[in-house]
């Protein structure tokens, strides 16, 4: 039988997105959202017959052209020129399980009743996402103030019978799709362009799909820092609550106690140890990580928040009887809250590197580049040259897009977010870390083999037994490429084995 998720005023939590997805979940609207909606579209068209001051974006151009007044008969046409002379993407095509959260976030502000949009706009949005319908949109072209006019353009082409979409596997038309779903394509009413290209949902939905990713790679950091550890012959101590309760942060005790968990009844962790303290990279998990996990959910707070949130403009508010034209559409608190996040992220990355390059470094043990025969073997020596660059390209994608503002429009729009590049370039992070995550996980793996016969916890002897149905230990060297991405894979398939909260 179909899941379905009804969409209505109840709050969205990032939690109910993962399930919809995960579970594949149909979208239907409540009773109350077509009512809320029916309610201010009519309120508008009244409005409009009435009023003789213009109203911005409705009976007015936009941005600049905001005091250039458009007669009745020609609004219907204004609001398609604007999809239309809008979409104006570049770059990579952005990948269809973002656009899939950009049609849901879409569809659940304009629920709200606060947009002045048919119900009949918002049921085809909801029809193409669960006929799997998923428009063409581009990675470049917002600016995160006016909303992101751009790829939200291209979000709505095909509604017009316009643009391209994605669907089985093939590129369509926009008119090719509507013959092939015997839609009729919306003819778009005042104030329904301006509703579906004002908002932030491309910039939320990389927020979401980089939190849910966050999240999860988190923890996944912890459980790799802790083979590594006990590769290293580290010791527990720093890891013990005594230490973290007179430091309180949430973030530093939830590592602290994930590592100790994961390294519970660890017989190298056991031994005694020859050295009085750990490096930072190790000893410090507790402080690093943690200090991203609380980024997370702080980053967590304002996504939620953004997500069920009226972000178009103006916006109308029929039961006070007022149409108002602000900045809701201003992307700041995303914009700063990415470049947060992706710091947070690349500092994951950051700190496993260093990591790796300790296990190579023929410490505590450990043979150089962790192979038998090193000089004849280059062993694991250039996997840690492959983290570093990964690392130093994630430095650089972590400088803030929200510290940066381009005059637009004329002037009209003389502060602008960035947001939407802060959301994309935190998605690259990310992927960047689970790169580097992978290549630490190869390390650490090939390393805890020459403390045998004492063995890890059973947690980790039971995954690295895993591992190594698909990653092989290295005696001699061999091309290493194929086995770091199959490292990679196995960090991407670990990320499903926490469950989100």
């Amino acid at each position: 039988m179909m899941k379905k998720h009804k969409i209505s005023n109840k709050r969205l939590r990032l939690a109910t997105i993962d399930t919809i997805i995960a579970e594949d979940y149909h979208l239907e609207l409540s009773a109350d959202s077509v009512k809320r909606i029916e309610k201010c579209r009519n309120y508008l068209d009244d409005k409009i017959k009435k009023q003789k001051t213009p109203i911005y974006g409705v009976t007015t151009g936009f941005g600049s052209l905001c005091n250039t007044a458009i007669s009745e008969k020609d609004l219907g046409t204004l609001q398609e020129n604007l999809v239309k002379s809008h979409a104006c993407g570049m770059g990579d095509k952005v990948d269809c399980q973002i656009v899939r959260i950009m049609l849901l976030l879409k569809i659940q502000s304009l629920s709200y009743g606060h947009s002045g949009v048919q119900v009949l706009t918002v049921q085809r949005l909801i029809d193409m996402y669960n006929n799997e319908i998923y428009p063409v949109v581009y990675e470049q072209g917002s600016l995160g103030a006016s909303g992101d006019l751009v790829p939200l353009a291209h979000l709505s082409l095909p509604l017009i019978g316009l643009g391209e979409v994605v669907y089985k596997g093939n590129y369509y038309s926009g008119n090719e799709i509507n013959k092939m779903m015997k839609w009729t394509p919306i003819a778009l009413k005042s104030k329904e362009g301006l509703a579906l290209l004002n908002g932030t949902q491309f910039m939320s939905a990389y927020a979401v799909y980089a939190l849910l990713k966050a999240k999860r790679i988190s923890y996944v950091a912890d459980f790799i820092g802790s083979i590594s550890l006990d590769a290293f012959d580290g010791r527990l101590e720093p890891f013990l609550a005594e230490v973290h309760a007179v430091r309180p942060h949430w973030g530093q005790m939830e590592t602290a106690n994930n590592i100790l968990s994961f390294l519970e009844g660890s017989e190298i962790s056991l031994q005694e140890k020859k050295h009085v303290q750990d490096p930072y990279s190790f000893r410090c998990m507790p402080q690093v990580h943690g200090a991203s996990k609380d980024t997370i959910n702080y980053v967590e707070t304002v996504v939620e928040t953004e997500i069920n949130s009226v972000t178009d403009n103006p916006t109308i508010f029929p039961d006070e009887d007022l149409i108002i034209s602000a900045g809701n559409f201003h992307g700041q608190p995303l914009a700063l809250a990415m470049d947060f996040l992706g710091i947070a992220l690349a500092e994951l990355g950051n700190i496993s590197e260093r990591r790796i390059y300790q296990l190579v470094d023929a410490k505590r043990g450990l043979p150089s580049f962790l192979v038998k025969n090193p000089g004849l073997n280059s062993g694991f020596m250039i996997p840690q040259y492959a983290a570093a660059s990964i690392v130093n390209q994630n430095k650089l994608l972590a400088n803030p897009c929200s510290s940066d503002s381009i005059v637009s429009s004329q002037g009209q729009e003389d502060h602008v977010s960035m947001g939407a590049n802060a959301a994309v370039k935190c998605v690259q992070i990310l992927a960047n870390l689970e790169k580097i995550l992978g290549i630490e996980l190869f390390n650490a793996a090939q390393a805890i083999t020459f403390r045998k016969p004492l063995k890890s916890s059973s947690k980790i002897e039971e995954l690295l037994q895993c591992y190594r149905q698909s990653v092989p230990f290295i005696e001699n060297d061999a091309t290493m490429y194929d086995k770091m991405k199959e490292s990679h894979a196995f960090v991407q398939a670990m990320e499903m084995l926490f469950q989100f909260e």
